[in-house]
């Protein structure tokens, strides 16, 4: 019963999960057919989406799921069982399928099969899957595994299913390979998988008609591209596609989805005598069983693909109908093999059509991961792969022996072409940085790395983490943030090494809507800014679903940037203060009117402030001039600013200080990209930058002393953004900074007596829980919580070893959150020293471990004593 409830529990997750996508996508498609102009949908379209959700849950009973044991090699469905119990219980293969799963029971005296309530009072009997299924699977394992198990039982089953097995696998010592080679002739794994794929999965011409949406969606182009022959081949490609053509005159097309390395031991090839040898040798007659050849893993979608066929390769960026402006996404390949994927191994063939996969031998030198196959140019590409989540694991590696590093980077190289969801980058500290999906998969990379792609051995640092750094801020009052736009004297002074520059920054931190916004619509952002608005346009009109037709998707984004603003707004302020709630929108639009810039990266969640000139520029001095370049290309602004008269009086000092404009953004952008705190990037304030250049220091005349001060100083340019960037950071460290870290949404389903022992793995972790229910008809709790990706590592594993394995946990990225914790904290009060300690007995809090040990694993200065009590006296006992 145990293992019943468990697989119950399996099959019940699984179901939970499935639901939950469709839910979400049923959830927005009925949004986009609610905001649509015209309802292109019925009510009764709308109910078929329901009742397809309800179609595709997993169950048993309809053979959509598969028992199996890939250790023992063997597997089963439920209608397997319900051939066989058929004529003993006198029913129908379908009525036996259906109670096989679920409360159904044998009434011990009809023999009869009921319902839960059809057995009465105080009945132990065990449901039909439990009795017919699981029991006599147990007393089969019981009868070969244990020595004093009842080996009749061996003969029985090999009676009754009639099977074939050797004396020399059925008298083996070792009852381990006589289990084996009976189970896997009795329910075969193989049989049992092959079957459900054939019987659930629809077959290529049936699943490519309504695939074919996804994987060449329709282009629309004005008529006289239309009417062009190149358009017109390519929709009878797509055609093609969509009816999974397979004869000789359809053009060939196949999707490489991404390629993988084989020893070339394993490479199948034809002999002298035309026998088929895998010990592969070169031309000189080297054995190169070392080195690893990449194939191609490819589905064929129309046509017929030969070996020795010359093909062409198109990359995603392909457009056939800009002809030879996108040639350099076209080259041109022969398919030296072709192989069928059997198992482990690989059976050559000379052609394969339409809807088979095959594996393609010849392309390595010109795919990376994936890429699309046409026997014509004319041709649009696939759409390239979505992955639903992305490589949040990263680990630093390098060899053991630094003169292995050729070998580690040839490897890496390698790994980053046979794995398509692995990622592999050089960190600005020059580090080698392997980003995978989860530890089981880093696990197996390194393994690859070692002994199969760079052979060498590696050092692998512990996983990085990535943390944002921010301010506390003024408090749950908007008009205290907004201070720096009405002439607060709490400024932060940095001077250039000369003398020539004295840089002021204001600091605010920005309410957490309008972050994320920023944050998450970066690369929109990046392409407003410079300048391509038809793809923005695109990508908007996606993004945005409640836009009225009138609107247009940049007037929409600046909507949802000052809704932003403003929910922060009303939900601090009280309605009834309508005053000071009318004088924070004013300040917030003249803010939206004056940004400079974003960062880091041009695109990130901080501000760059213009510094408002007025009035504080002088014939001696002049504040470098901002432009409000990005306000500019969102629409807050018609056209940036100009200066005040001050730059008539003196041209020449105008015309330095504009020249220091780019030093001035070049110094933010370095400031948010590391913080003060771990050289982490910064999150969600915005910089108001005033820098004074004064007319004393007008370069000299005599070229020499100006040679001199440049040799002594520096560039001048330079000395501006260093003096910027060290401002920025220097105004963080004043207004109270914090970390920010990642956090994962944790859904977790544990039966009751397991909910203790969980909850204290999540409070070990950091993990706070934000809901907990009881599902319905069900002995299992689900918990919701919010857990540190600092902490996710070992997670799962430390779960299952305090739950007993009943537990399971679904991590997913959610959102970055400030760690309330002051990072500088010292106890004061009397009653933080009760409290705390004192001195060299305050331990430090969770904000400052992190620091440290990013600092650390940075190389970075960590203020640390060395000696903890160095006044204490050490005795040390001398027995003679």
């Amino acid at each position: 019963m145990e293992a019943y409830n468990r697989l119950l529990t399996i099959v019940h997750e699984v179901n939970s999960i499935v639901s939950a996508y469709k839910s979400e996508k049923y959830l927005s498609d009925v949004d986009s057919i609610l905001t649509g102009s015209s309802s292109e949908m019925g009510v009764d379209e709308i109910h078929e989406l329901i009742e397809d959700d309800e179609e595709e849950m997993f169950q048993p009973q309809k053979g959509n799921v598969a028992f199996v044991c890939a250790l023992d090699g063997w597997g089963f469905t439920v209608g397997e069982f319900a051939e066989f119990y058929a004529e003993q219980f006198k029913l129908k293969t379908a009525a036996m399928k259906k109670a096989l799963w679920g409360p159904w029971y044998c009434h011990p005296k009809t023999g009869k099969i009921v319902g839960r309530k059809g057995l009465g009072e105080g009945s132990t009997a065990q449901p039909m899957f439990v009795q017919c299924v699981l029991k006599p699977l147990w007393q089969f394992y019981q009868g070969v595994l244990e020595p004093d198990g009842d080996k009749g039982i061996i003969e029985k089953v090999m009676k009754r299913f009639k099977l074939v097995v050797p004396d020399r696998e059925k008298n083996n010592k070792d009852p381990k390979i006589v289990l084996q080679a009976i189970m896997s002739r009795w329910l075969p794994l193989s049989e049992a998988i092959l079957s459900m794929v054939i019987r659930c999965m629809p077959d290529p011409v049936a699943a490519q008609a309504y695939r074919v949406s996804r994987l060449l969606p329709k282009r629309e182009v004005v008529d006289e591209v239309a009417k062009s022959e190149v358009f017109s081949e390519a929709e009878y490609v797509r055609k093609c596609v969509e009816t999974c053509a397979a004869s000789s005159e359809a053009p060939t097309i196949a999707f490489v989805a991404k390629m993988f390395a084989v020893p070339m031991k394993m490479i199948p090839h034809k002999g002298p005598d035309g026998d088929i040898l895998n010990d592969f040798t070169d031309e000189n007659g080297n054995n190169t069983e070392s080195d690893e050849c990449f194939l191609a893993f490819a589905r064929i979608f129309s046509g017929t693909l030969t070996a020795g066929q010359k093909i062409y390769v198109l990359s995603a960026l392909y457009d056939p109908l800009k002809g030879e402006a996108t040639q350099k996404h076209l080259q041109e390949a022969e398919l030296q093999s072709l192989y069928l994927m059997m198992g482990q191994g690989l059976t050559p063939v000379a052609s394969a059509t339409a809807g088979n996969v095959v594996a393609i031998r010849g392309l390595g030198h010109h795919i990376l991961k994936s890429a699309t196959l046409s026997s014509t140019k004319n041709c649009w590409p696939f759409s390239s792969l979505m992955f639903q989540v992305s490589p949040m694991l990263k680990v630093a590696i390098e060899p053991s022996d630094p003169a292995d590093m050729g070998a580690l980077m040839k490897g890496l190289r390698l790994l980053n072409r046979a794995d398509p969801f692995v990622e592999v980058s050089v960190s600005s500290r020059g580090e080698h940085v392997l980003a995978a999906a989860g530890e089981v998969h880093l696990e197996r990379c390194i393994k690859d790395l070692k002994e199969r792609f760079a052979k060498v051995s590696l050092e692998v640092s512990p996983p990085l983490v990535s943390y944002k750094e921010t301010i506390e801020g003024e408090g749950p009052n908007p008009l205290d943030n907004l201070k720096i736009l009405s002439g607060n004297t709490d400024y932060v002074e940095k001077t250039t090494s000369n003398g020539r520059c004295t840089v002021r920054v204001q600091v605010m931190k920005l309410p957490n809507a309008l972050t994320k916004l920023l944050n998450e619509n970066s690369d929109t952002l990046g392409e407003i800014i410079s300048g391509k608005l038809g793809q923005t346009y695109k990508k908007l009109e996606s993004q945005i679903g409640s836009v009225a037709e009138d609107d247009e998707p940049l007037e929409a984004f600046r909507k949802r940037i000052r809704d932003a603003v403003e929910n922060d707004i009303v939900s601090a302020i009280p309605e009834n203060e309508t005053d000071k709630i009318q004088k924070c929108k004013v300040l917030w639009d003249q803010l939206l009117e004056r940004i400079w810039a974003l960062g880091p990266g041009q695109v990130g969640p901080n501000l760059l402030i213009t510094p408002d000139s007025i009035g504080k520029s002088t014939e001696d001095a002049i504040v470098v001039p901002g432009f409000s370049h990005v306000s500019e290309k969102l629409g807050f602004v018609d056209d940036t600013r100009n200066s005040d008269s001050a730059v008539e009086a003196n041209s020449a000092l105008y015309a330095e200080a504009a020249s220091l404009a780019s030093s001035v953004v070049s110094g933010f952008q370095i400031a948010t990209s590391a913080g003060p705190l771990c050289d982490e990037p910064m999150w969600g304030l915005a910089f108001l930058v005033e820098a004074y250049i004064s007319s004393a220091s007008i370069q000299s005349s005599d070229p020499e002393n100006s040679q001199q001060l440049m040799e002594q100083y520096g560039m001048f340019t330079g000395q501006v953004m260093t003096a910027v960037k060290e401002a920025c950071r220097a105004a963080v460290l004043q207004r109270k900074p914090r970390l920010v870290e990642a956090m994962y949404f944790c859904e977790l389903n544990t039966p009751v007596d397991y909910l203790g022992s969980m909850y204290g793995v999540l409070a070990r972790r950091r993990a706070r829980v934000v809901k907990e229910e009881m599902q319905e008809s069900s002995p299992l709790f689900t918990v919701h919580a919010y857990l540190p990706v600092a902490e996710s590592f070992g997670f799962a594993d430390e779960l299952r070893k305090w739950t007993s394995g009943s537990s399971s946990a679904l991590l997913v990225l959610s959102h970055w959150e400030q760690l309330m914790e002051d990072p500088f904290f010292v106890p004061k009060t009397e009653e933080e020293i009760e409290e705390f300690g004192d001195g060299s007995s305050v331990v430090q809090n969770t904000a400052r471990k992190l620091i440290d040990a990013v600092r650390r694993r940075k190389g970075l200065p960590v203020e640390e004593k060395v000696v903890q009590h160095a006044t204490k006296q050490r005795t040390l006992a001398r027995k003679v």
